[in-house]
Parts: C-alpha cells; sequence; structure tokens
C-alpha cells in the first residue's frame, strides 16, 4: 500500500484540518466532535441542510458545504458512518429557526445514527425531516443496506434542495423537491480495479488484469456480477441498460446526465463515457439538459465510474441553476 498518509488512523483528522484551512473562507471545522459547517451558519429563517458518512468519498459531503448547497457536513471515520453525538452538534449548529433537513445516504449506519440524531435534536426543539437517498439500481440489498444503496444521486438532491433552502423555501417543500429528485434519478457504477482502505491496507476485493465489476457501490463493496474488460462503450451500455429500464424515461423528456469517476479514473475516460451515454440518450430521443463530469462522489483511489440520470423538469433546472459556492461546485456566484 502506496498512500500519502502518516497515521493511518488519523486520516479523516488530518484530511478535515487540511480541507478546512484551505477552504477558510468557506467552512468552519468542529473538531470535537468532528463535523463542518458553512462559515456563516446558522442563517436565521434558512432551513438547514444536513449530510454525512463515512470518508473516503470525497469531495462529498464536506466539499459541498457552502451556499446552494450544505449547511453541515459530518464525515465519520472510512466508509463508516458518523456517530449521532457527530450529527447532534451539526444539525443543531445549522437550526436558524426554520427547521433542518438530514439528506442521508441508504447505509444501515447512516439512516439508524441519523434516525438517533434526529430523534435528540427533536427533543431539543430542532424541527426535523429526512429523505433517504436510494439511487443504485444494482443491487436491492447489499451487506451495508436494506434496499438500494445511495450514490451519485446524493450530490443532485444535495444541490437542488440546496438551491431551494438558499432561496428561502419552508422545511416541507425543500423535503418535497429533495424528495422528488431521489423519486426521478437512478445510477450505476463500475470498478475496472479496487480501492484500499488505509487502516485495511488491501484492495477490498480481487480483480484480474482481464476483468470488471458491474454494479459496485462506494464503499469498495462488490457489484452485480464480474465480466470480461470490455471497451469504453460496451461498459457505458451495460450501466445505461438498468438505469433507463428502471426510470422509464420517455422520448421528449429532460435529463441531466452526470458521469462520476470513483477517485482514480482520468477525465479523458470520463467524457468517453459521458460521449457514448449522452448518445444512447439522445437515440431514444430524450434530452440532456444539464450535465455533469467528474470526480464528485468517489470511493477513494478505485478505477472506475458511475453514471448517474436524473428526470428534470422546469423547477428542478431553475434550482440547479441557481448560485453554488462550495469547494467543489460553483458558479452563478
Amino acid at each position: 500500500m502506496k498512500k500519502l498518509i502518516n497515521d493511518p488512523k488519523q486520516v479523516v483528522t488530518e484530511s478535515v484540518e487540511g480541507f478546512g484551512a484551505a477552504h477558510a473562507d468557506l467552512v468552519s471545522v468542529h473538531p470535537e466532535p468532528l463535523f463542518i459547517t458553512r462559515k456563516d451558519a446558522p442563517r436565521q429563517g434558512k432551513v438547514g441542510l444536513v449530510s454525512g458518512g463515512g470518508s473516503g468519498h470525497e469531495p462529498l459531503h464536506a466539499g459541498y458545504v457552502g451556499r446552494g448547497m450544505l449547511d453541515a457536513a459530518v464525515p465519520g471515520a472510512m466508509f463508516t458512518s458518523p456517530t449521532p453525538d457527530q450529527i447532534l452538534p451539526a444539525t443543531t449548529a445549522v437550526d436558524g429557526g426554520a427547521g433542518v433537513l438530514h439528506i442521508v445516504k441508504n447505509y444501515t449506519g447512516d439512516v439508524l445514527n441519523f434516525e438517533t440524531a434526529a430523534e435528540l435534536a427533536e427533543a431539543e426543539g430542532v424541527t426535523v425531516r429526512t429523505v433517504l437517498v436510494n439511487d443504485d439500481v444494482a443491487v436491492e440489498d447489499s451487506l451495508y443496506t436494506a434496499g438500494r444503496r445511495g450514490v451519485g444521486g446524493t450530490v443532485l438532491v444535495e444541490r437542488i434542495a440546496g438551491g431551494a433552502a438558499e432561496r428561502g423555501d419552508s422545511l416541507d417543500a425543500v423535503t418535497a423537491i429533495a424528495q422528488r429528485v431521489i423519486d426521478n434519478v437512478r445510477s450505476m457504477g463500475v470498478a475496472l480495479a479496487a480501492c484500499t482502505v488505509p487502516h485495511a491496507g488491501q484492495p477490498s476485493f480481487d480483480l484480474t488484469d482481464d476483468e470488471i465489476e458491474i454494479g459496485i457501490g462506494i464503499h469498495g463493496e462488490p457489484g452485480r456480477h464480474r465480466i470480461a474488460m470490455e471497451n469504453a462503450d460496451g461498459i457505458t451500455g451495460r450501466l445505461m441498460e438498468p438505469i433507463l429500464a428502471d426510470l422509464k424515461v420517455d422520448s421528449g423528456e429532460k435529463v441531466l446526465l452526470f458521469v462520476n469517476g470513483m477517485g482514480g479514473t482520468p477525465a479523458s475516460e470520463l467524457y468517453i463515457v459521458y460521449r457514448r451515454a449522452r448518445q444512447l440518450l439522445e437515440e431514444q430521443g430524450i434530452v440532456v439538459e444539464r450535465s455533469l463530469v467528474g470526480n464528485y462522489i468517489t470511493a477513494l483511489e478505485m478505477q472506475g465510474a458511475s453514471i448517474t440520470v436524473l428526470r428534470l423538469d422546469d423547477e428542478m433546472v431553475e434550482l440547479w441553476d441557481s448560485p453554488v459556492h462550495t469547494a467543489a461546485l460553483h458558479w452563478g456566484v
């Protein structure tokens, strides 16, 4: 294992410390317990958005703290859920009197710990709503979930719900738009090579040089099936087929196409995947209204990619385009 780390037990702490120093104009780091808030939190009268999960998916979630997205992010240990004693103070720290929305990826630990923190926050007088992101069409159940996993669609939920919160929508309205995104987004990923968790010191699963894993999650867990290596167009077709079968997008509808790197894939390869995915959509008369390509929700240094398709309506487009200023996404500011 070769990694730019010091002590495997201090990776998250030192990484967050560096992130906070690099983006001190945007965020504040709270070390004990560990969580990150936007610099101007809490904002009175604004719904607070809180998300989090195991570290190793950077820039998710800390990279999306700021104007037009999250008010707080709660990083757990590597690929491990944050604890309620982190989530609770993050929630209360961003409560500006309009309530707080928890955006939770569908992994058992995240669900349970955010649920506990929400109950504790309610006991302290904070109104909390929760949405569960479950966009991964690869599997129905895994070691980490009951039901579908939350993957690339999480970024889109945080951006669009964040735009709604920033314009002053109520807690119920922000929750509703977040759920609408969840209901209309689907994802699937592929791994060309596994990642290595620092404290484990070895790859999370084994692939030979001529194998790929279709349907992987973002924690290094194996996917739906293992096949021989194919070219980019063939792999892209394998990812798009179940997405479109599940989402049932009709000709003439508008979508956002998001091609995401898993941490170890060059941008040049991601654009090759995007090229073919867009061709497949346009061949069915589907309009690609907005796009996102890059490493936005990763699995450490895993080689691979995921594709996410979001069915858009006019309000989603307006909120997507609204000003955002975070470490990882910024436009219109």
